[in-house]
């Protein structure tokens, strides 16, 4: 639920209506503002009532005692057990919602709530006593959170639009933040496309003292390397059901209406099965299916829509299916201005859908199976890296080779570019590969698109720096596949899925819980044995068996396809003359971050079908057009400042 912001430092108090005004698509219920003038520091809250629909939950929320007040960002599922421990201890309270209870948790506690919080979140709490400010962000990464440190203080929202209405907010550019939106199609936190503006990372939290930060900390870290579990099949298939189960019901708590996504893949479809028996409505699902998919076969898309419905008829519950087609690709700009980043992948479009369908049915929250295949495993990259015990024994000589071979693939067909993204960097070191896994494009040629003075402003060794730091967070026992699986949860899930889950369903007023991303379940997941997750050529070997009395078989064992759109059909057909506009040589000297040359090879290369470069073109046309919607329209001339614009001019 809901969209925050607030500031502590010489900013205009009239600031936090407006922010507050560029969230009301978060939090269309109920708006609040706090000011404390002789303190310097403020906070707005928007409304998207879902526990507590009265009056009482209203934000900014103070303590009965009127020491502390917060703005918060979503759920907490533990936050009835909470309360009654809370309640034993003499804390009185005076709604039933579940802002009051961190309140309250945080007066007892003090930062080390953080740890017993099991849900999504991000709240800011300013502490009247201890004149300190906290803001955190839930392990997981499910809610968003962006932040500036200015020459006037400390600024913070939900969502980069509502912060950039801070004029003082410097705009330049952050160019290794472009290489990694052109590198994982996602920018891995804390950057963003501003140099300015970070985002919180997943389970961190800032303590402010006297508008400035005096501790960052991260909270939660995920449990890889912990240890594993001496558990049966069995066993080891009773828990996964179970925690399963649980965590459904768990997520299920809300005073409004709850639905669910429902794809026909494994992920929603297990939490549909459980989902189905705890409402006490008939479930209510969501689904889409694309018009032109028969036509885009090159995208190795499958057609979800049969799975959906003998699904939605095996569990008996309803199906809302969305019809579109190449007029998708219109909402473009949409998308990324509901975004706020440029990430280079149309799957956005489909939540944004199917999240305005259900808020049309009176559904303000989904369930969704996100984190699935980030958990258990499920992604191409995880078999391709098992496979790798037939060939990583080879010597350096051999193995470039093999790369050397498979990069003169041709990359019309869907199977070909798989074998080929399998051994493109089969050259590189142990870990480094496992990173590469990550890539969509090589950082290298992510770096050789800029424009010149730009690139030699970018190391090529930062694009990759935050995935091989990650690595290196683990323990050196730890698998490689568990290696694989904790940049998984570390980047790829809060930074792109989990981002543009939040953002799409919020732009309709939609809360999206994702049940398989429960703290109980991450641990247990993390704690069981590779076997159990990628049994061969089969992911989420655990997961399938759980699921086996509740789901038909041909639903569990069905192919993986991918939850997005057919970018390459549409790089040659309908997007062709917005790339032809976007990406003209005349808007490219315009901005001055891209080299026009580099460019137009490109998009040339992959018209003519010698390389694979259609997200690239695709992630080119995003950025274009989130400078526009975020730098031009915001009155800024151009996405860097004077003397950069300057130099890459000379260039050109």
């Amino acid at each position: 639920m809901c969209g925050i912001s607030g500031f502590w430092g010489d900013f205009e108090s009239a600031r936090l209506a407006l922010t507050a005004a560029a969230l009301v698509h978060r939090g269309p219920d109920d708006s609040g503002l706090f000011f404390d003038a002789e303190a310097s520091i403020g906070l707005a809250h928007r409304r998207l009532s879902i526990i507590d629909l009265s009056p009482a939950g209203h934000q900014p929320m103070w303590d009965v005692t009127g020491r502390a007040v917060i703005v918060y960002n979503g759920e907490i599922y533990n936050y009835r057990e909470l309360r009654s421990e809370l309640e034993a201890a003499g804390f009185t309270f005076r709604s039933n919602s579940d802002t009051e209870v961190i309140l309250n948790l945080y007066l007892q506690a003090g930062v080390d709530l953080l740890p017993r919080l099991n849900g999504m979140f991000a709240f800011a709490i300013w502490d009247r006593k201890t004149r300190q400010l906290l803001v955190a962000r839930d392990g997981q990464g499910i809610k968003p959170l962006y932040y500036s440190e200015t020459d006037k203080g400390f600024i913070f929202a939900s969502e980069l639009k509502a912060l950039l209405l801070e004029p003082a907010i410097d705009r330049t550019l952050d160019p290794v933040a472009v290489c990694q939106y052109l590198t994982y199609m996602y920018c891995p936190a804390p950057r963003t496309m501003l140099s300015a503006v970070k985002k919180l990372e997943p389970g961190t939290a800032i303590l402010l003292e006297d508008r400035r930060v005096v501790r960052t900390w991260r909270f939660y870290r995920l449990p890889y390397g912990a240890g594993k579990v001496e558990l049966s099949t069995d066993e080891a298939v009773e828990a996964v059901r179970e925690t399963i189960r649980t965590a459904v019901h768990r997520q299920m708590i809300a005073d409004v209406p709850v639905g669910a996504f429902l794809s026909g893949g494994l992920d929603s479809s297990s939490v549909v099965a459980f989902a189905s028996r705890f409402s006490p409505t008939r479930l209510q699902c969501f689904t889409i299916r694309h018009r032109d998919q028969d036509q885009s076969g090159g995208d190795g898309f499958t057609e979800d829509l049969g799975y959906a419905r003998k699904v939605a008829a095996h569990l008996d519950v309803d199906l809302h299916t969305i019809t579109v087609g190449p007029e998708m690709a219109l909402k473009l700009e949409e998308m990324i201005y509901f975004l706020d980043e440029p990430q280079g992948d149309p799957a956005p479009l489909n939540v944004m859908l199917i999240a305005q369908l259900a808020r049309e049915q009176g559904i303000k929250v989904l369930l969704s199976g996100v984190g699935g295949d980030d958990i258990f495993t499920g992604y191409r990259r995880h078999y391709a890296l098992m496979l790798e015990r037939y060939w990583s024994w080879l010597p350096g000589l051999p193995r470039r080779w093999l790369r050397s071979a498979t990069r003169r693939l041709p990359m019309r067909s869907a199977g070909l570019r798989r074998i080929r993204r399998a051994f493109d960097y089969a050259d590189l070191g142990s870990d480094a590969r496992i990173g590469s896994y990550f890539f969509w494009l090589e950082p290298e040629l992510a770096r050789s698109l800029l424009a010149t003075p730009i690139r030699a402003s970018v190391e090529p060794d930062t694009i990759g720096a935050p995935l091989r730091s990650g690595i290196n967070e683990l323990p050196k026992a730890t698998s490689r596949l568990d290696r694989m699986l904790y940049l998984d949860g570390r980047y790829f899930l809060p930074d792109h899925n989990l981002n543009y889950t939040d953002k799409m369903a919020m732009a309709h007023g939609v809360e999206v819980r994702v049940p398989l991303l429960d703290m109980d379940l991450i641990s247990l997941a993390t704690r069981l044995p590779d076997r159990f997750k990628q049994n061969g050529a089969v992911g989420k070997w655990i997961f399938k068996k759980a699921m086996e009395p509740y789901l038909p078989h041909d639903v569990i064992y069905r192919p993986k396809t991918g939850f997005g759109a057919p970018v390459r059909y549409w790089m040659r057909n309908t997007l062709r003359p917005l790339v032809d506009d976007v990406l003209s040589r005349r808007a490219l000297e315009r901005r001055c971050l891209f080299d026009p040359s580099a460019v137009e090879s490109l998009v040339r290369a992959n018209r003519a079908g010698t390389i694979d470069a259609s997200y690239t073109v695709f992630a080119l046309i995003c950025i274009e057009i989130w400078c526009r919607i975020f730098l031009d329209r915001s009155g800024q001339e151009s996405s860097m400042s004077m003397a950069q614009r300057q130099r890459a001019r000379a260039w050109l």
